[in-house]
């Protein structure tokens, strides 16, 4: 049988050292799971493999959009599907890493069979927000869909606004379209999945000094050559966003890096709380590489 391993983590936690000791070892390609390392010239924000490392090992799904481009978890469970087919007949044995959750779990389980939402209800919701604003919105979806207002990023006006036009056109909750029979969508290989996570305190120090190296690698400057588009969704990604605020005139630039440190953690709590319902999860703390590979090749179906 052919076999997926997934390395998954909060940000900053090492995924990268790990993914390319395992394809390194497994001679295989890698997926990036990263929903913004998809965007070409993105490379400092979004932590993208080196230009070596890109040469070294190939990668699917890096840099291969422009911060234009729409791009969703559907599109992209319906394209790694479609090139795991093609890769498993030369790698038995494929590597997917990344951090941004919705995209592993639409890989491993499935998209959600969300409704289409009508024109007429989204127009509604849209001039609801731009009468009422963002937290008004959060309060009515905190009464109208308890469950997904605790797990929903209330910064980001197009997921709370998404999940209303859901609440308002059907009369159900965002929710319940989310809670899915995963044996539907059971798939076709096996599924290996690796946690990576290290201590609170050390995962923040590693956040802080990555932001840090950021800064000196030229983040400020990669930013400004983005500010014209900073209304696209693919910029409204931590590290861009403060530092469009630091442009605009309304944060000094020290408190804007402190906000990105700040966000970055928070971001990296998020995760952590997403993958710790994951229960097929077995964990290992990122310098554990010769026993992560130990366990994979264990577990690894033939």
């Amino acid at each position: 049988m052919n076999n997926l391993v997934v390395i998954i983590g909060p940000t900053a936690v090492g995924k990268t050292k790990i993914s390319l000791a395992l394809a390194d070892h497994f001679k295989c390609p890698i997926i990036s799971a990263d929903s913004r390392q998809m965007y070409e010239g993105l490379e400092i924000g979004t932590a993208m493999p080196t230009k070596e490392e890109l040469q070294q090992y190939k990668h699917y799904f890096v840099a291969q959009l422009t911060p234009d481009d729409y791009y969703s978890a559907a599109r992209y469970e319906q394209e790694v599907m479609a090139l795991l087919e093609e890769e498993f007949h030369r790698h038995p044995t494929m590597i997917l890493s990344g951090g941004s959750m919705l995209y592993i779990d639409s890989v491993c389980n499935g998209i959600d069979d969300i409704p289409t939402v009508d024109d007429e209800t989204r127009n509604f919701i849209k001039e609801k927000y731009e009468r009422e604003g963002l937290e008004q919105l959060c309060n009515e979806l905190r009464l109208m869909d308890p469950e997904y207002y605790e797990e929903v990023d209330k910064k980001n006006p197009k997921r709370v606004m998404h999940a209303l036009e859901i609440c308002y056109m059907t009369g159900r909750t965002y929710s319940s379209y989310r809670t899915r029979d995963h044996k539907k969508n059971k798939r076709p290989f096996n599924i290996i999945k690796i946690g990576l996570r290290r201590e609170r305190e050390e995962l923040y120090l590693r956040i802080n000094d990555r932001v840090d190296q950021m800064i000196e690698q030229g983040l400020i400057e990669e930013a400004r050559r983005f500010y014209p588009m900073r209304e696209k969704n693919s910029l409204n990604t931590v590290g861009y966003k403060e530092l469009f605020k630091y442009f605009d005139g309304e944060w000094t630039l020290p408190f804007a890096i402190e906000k990105i440190k700040q966000n970055t953690r928070i971001y990296s709590r998020k995760q952590t709380t997403w993958y710790r319902r994951d229960e097929d999860i077995t964990w290992f703390h990122p310098d554990e590489t010769e026993k992560i590979i130990t366990y994979i090749e264990k577990t690894i179906q033939p």
